[in-house]
């Protein structure tokens, strides 16, 4: 049987979309009326085609009753519990409080130079902090999970003491437990739930929201020749899977936030395709996230103009993301970053 997938595609923004949603000429993406689509782009493993949405009638009935489906998915308001999303992307702010992280190792290691971090993140108005302890950049090694907690406890308990929504980032059952008594606010798993056999128990109980990530292989084999047959698509139909395994895990709640794992066994040309792709995700029915800030990609594409902190990659690929419906973005640099969705927004959308 042929396996059909819904992207959103030629998008309208600002005034534009909200008149031709007003007009029933376009869809309001995630709910956002100041982005909208009239077109979605019918892929299989063989080919693509781009139809309009006033042509959707036209198609046999089982394929338009699953195009319906997946594009009520994409026009739904997503919601996860205490975090609110707006017609722009929010930011996460990432604390690496480990010795060997790939951009910022060591730096904030020690409490006094994390919370002095935490701090700026909340004044340049980070909506997310995400703290981890063990790196996860390629060929690392795994962290002991008391040394993993010893590293994070008492920057999550100064964030959580600011006021501010807190991520924790790791693989460990461990940690998740350590952290929840804090009242953190989502769990982020690189491994997609896959390292730890216990987290989906934890998750369970504890009903915590989480970022399901997508990652082949381990942090230590996973750029070793990564292969997929069609990356963005191997993708789609792995969240498919992990969201039926979640649900007959019995963990009922809808708080997830999908991630596609940019550099996480992939190679320039796959992390290129899910970004030029990336709005194909919206048709799962839940929030995406994306986490482009200074990775090697940029770096690739560069070539003699690459940079120590890649703030005009991150940025330029931020802004892609934004006008793909993208609704969170994991970023070193948060002011910067900020400072380009504000002038992006008020050009484009004069909000």
């Amino acid at each position: 049987m042929i396996k059909y997938y819904t992207r959103a595609c030629n998008f309208y923004y600002g005034q534009i979309s909200k008149e031709k949603v007003k007009k029933k000429i376009s869809l309001p993406l995630n709910g956002n009326k100041f982005i909208s689509f009239d077109s979605i782009e019918l892929i299989t493993r063989k080919k693509k085609k781009i139809i309009k949405l006033k042509d959707i009638k036209k198609l046999p009935p089982k394929l338009k009753k699953k195009v319906t489906k997946d594009i009520k998915n994409i026009t739904k308001v997503k919601n996860v519990r205490k975090i609110i999303f707006q017609t722009y992307p929010l930011l996460m702010g990432i604390l690496n409080a480990t010795p060997d992280s790939f951009s910022d190792g060591g730096k904030y290691l020690k409490s006094k130079a994390a919370n002095k971090q935490i701090k700026k993140f909340i004044n340049e108005g980070a909506d997310i902090i995400d703290i981890g302890g063990e790196s996860t950049r390629p060929n690392s090694d795994t962290v002991d999970s008391k040394i993993e907690w010893k590293r994070i406890r008492s920057k999550i308990k100064y964030a959580k003491k600011k006021g501010i929504c807190v991520s924790v980032d790791t693989r460990k059952s461990f940690i998740l437990k350590k952290a929840i008594p804090f009242k953190i606010n989502l769990l982020n798993d690189v491994s997609g739930l896959n390292h730890d056999k216990e987290m989906v128990n934890v998750l369970k109980k504890s009903k915590t929201p989480f970022v399901l990530h997508h990652m082949q292989g381990t942090p230590k084999t996973m750029q070793k020749n990564p292969k997929y047959k069609n990356v963005v698509l191997d993708i789609y139909d792995f969240f498919e899977k992990k969201i039926e395994f979640i649900k007959a895990n019995k963990i009922n709640h809808k708080n997830i936030i999908l991630d596609p794992g940019i550099g996480f066994g992939k190679n320039l040309k796959h992390n290129i395709t899910i970004l030029n792709q990336i709005s194909i995700f919206h048709s799962l029915g839940f929030p995406v996230m994306l986490g482009i800030s200074k990775k090697k990609f940029i770096k690739d594409i560069a070539g003699k103009n690459d940079s120590i902190d890649r703030i005009g990659g991150t940025t330029s690929s931020s802004i892609h993301a934004f006008l793909q419906g993208v609704q969170i973005l994991r970023v070193h640099n948060v002011n910067e970053i900020k400072q380009s969705i504000k002038v992006f927004n008020k050009i484009l959308f004069n909000t």
